[in-house]
């Protein structure tokens, strides 16, 4: 008899977590519907009570249901955007157990960015004000909080400035943690606040032209300066304690 290990479980409630997910997101269950008993899942998934509980935990995490005591589970979001935010809140938590996870998340903004600053360049969306006013900001800025709160402003007008409004409600809900990031890595001795505006007005202006491949290559060389220095501060961090 071959015993299901850890692995083996997450397959089987993740088939749970994924329709009701989508069932959710869809409007087909809408707020306040009651899901099936544990034991009606179980039947129409093939699946154990265990791993159903398990599926249903994790629906909960993610802020789509409620459970009660006694009482079948309860739908209470069908929200995109604040289905967002509960897995942004998931994230911060393994942020604030790991700091290691900050320097994933600049893979995200990497991955993110390049696309944004590429398209923009070759034409797609409308480069908002929002975009000069924060770079005004980050010449004024007059401490380190002013100058990050400034330089993530830019980022988050530039990956708005695209149109895309899912792309958009994923970045924004990312947004303070990103600023935290930024906080950390202007703190670490690297360039002089001038440098720094100036590596930003270089992608604005690259955006301008239309030079596609020369905004992704400045996004993509800020970016992983700014991991350099992130991994510093979390070095420097680690051996203060």
């Amino acid at each position: 008899m071959v015993i299901p290990g850890a692995s083996d479980r997450e397959k089987l409630h993740a088939s749970v977590v994924a329709a009701i997910e989508a069932e959710i997101l869809s409007g087909e269950l809408k707020v306040g519907a009651r899901l099936p008993s544990e034991a009606e899942l179980a039947r129409r998934f093939s699946i154990s009570t265990r791993s159903v509980r398990e599926g249903l935990q994790i629906l909960e995490t993610k802020g789509l249901v409620r459970r009660r005591h006694g009482e079948r589970a309860e739908v209470v979001r069908d929200d995109v955007d604040q289905f967002l935010g509960s897995l942004a809140t998931t994230v911060k938590t393994l942020f604030a157990e790991d700091p290691a996870y900050l320097v994933q998340l600049m893979d995200v903004r990497r991955m993110f960015e390049l696309e944004v600053v590429g398209r923009l360049a070759g034409g797609e969306g409308k480069v908002s004000e929002e975009v000069e006013t924060a770079l005004a900001d980050l010449a004024e800025a007059k401490d380190f909080s002013h100058y990050a709160e400034a330089d993530a402003k830019f980022h988050l007008a530039l990956v708005q400035s695209l149109g895309n409004e899912i792309l958009s409600s994923v970045y924004a809900n990312l947004y303070g943690l990103i600023t935290d990031v930024i906080r950390l890595t202007s703190r670490v001795p690297s360039k002089t606040q001038a440098d720094g505006v100036a590596e930003h007005q270089a992608i604005f202006k690259s955006i301008q032209r239309g030079d596609v491949e020369g905004s992704r290559a400045l996004m993509r060389e800020h970016i992983d300066n700014s991991t350099t220095y992130l991994e510093q501060a979390i070095d420097a961090a680690k051996k203060g304690r």
